[in-house]
């Protein structure tokens, strides 16, 4: 217990010294699902009262899946302000991965209902944002900010990916989240792309060799 105290203790570093120069409304925001082949690039933002104290809280990809739920949980409910940017694969396709990242991340700080004072990001910049910003690398392991709303965005984006499974349940979206396992690629191979896979991504634009709709292929 006197560790992870001592680890989230070291996380809500910058947050403090960011108080003690008059920072109030700290926000953090983080995206996930840029790697994947299919599905959207979900980011969240999200505001925390002053000294949290959130236990296991950490870069998403760290934490396993039901204790993400949890304190993606703890986070909606005690949080000053949450919000959620999603761009989807075809924004991805016309603009890259790398400016629907930041997009997403800019639609979800406008989507707050409290104005930040501030923003922390992980490694990144908004440059249509005016406001300061916080840089940091790995920043989703070193603020406790970024850390909740890394968090928040792969619960949601999870749940946004299960729910695509129903409609494409080939791909087997419920277990891979769209990213480029054995059976995803595999499947693409036999079925070709559905409508939510990234047709720029390397791989993703295959020809069909086995499509039927009697197999559960997407219709295109």
């Amino acid at each position: 217990m006197f560790a992870e105290l001592a680890r989230v203790a070291e996380m809500s570093v910058i947050e403090r010294r960011l108080r003690d120069f008059g920072f109030r409304a700290i926000a953090g925001t983080d995206e996930v699902g840029r790697g994947c082949l299919a599905g959207p690039v979900v980011a969240a933002c999200v505001i925390l009262d002053s000294e949290p104290t959130l236990f296991g809280v950490n870069d998403s990809k760290l934490v396993d899946h039901e204790q993400r739920v949890s304190l993606c949980r703890w986070i909606l409910s005690h949080a000053r302000a949450v919000a959620i940017g999603v761009m989807e694969s075809a924004t991805i396709d016309r603009i890259n991965i790398l400016r629907a990242s930041k997009a997403a991340m800019l639609e979800a700080v406008e989507n707050l209902p409290v104005r930040p004072d501030i923003l922390l990001l992980d490694a990144v910049t908004l440059e249509q944002l005016e406001m300061p910003q916080v840089p940091l690398i790995g920043g989703d392991r070193r603020s406790i900010t970024i850390a909740a709303a890394s968090i928040v965005a792969k619960v949601y984006r999870d749940l946004l990916m299960e729910s695509y499974h129903e409609q494409y349940p080939v791909y087997d979206f419920k277990h891979n989240r769209g990213y480029a396992t054995e059976s995803h690629v595999s499947a693409l191979k036999v079925y070709g792309p559905s409508p939510i896979h990234r047709r720029s991504f390397e791989g993703v634009d295959l020809p069909m060799t086995l499509f039927s709709k009697k197999h559960g292929g997407p219709t295109r």
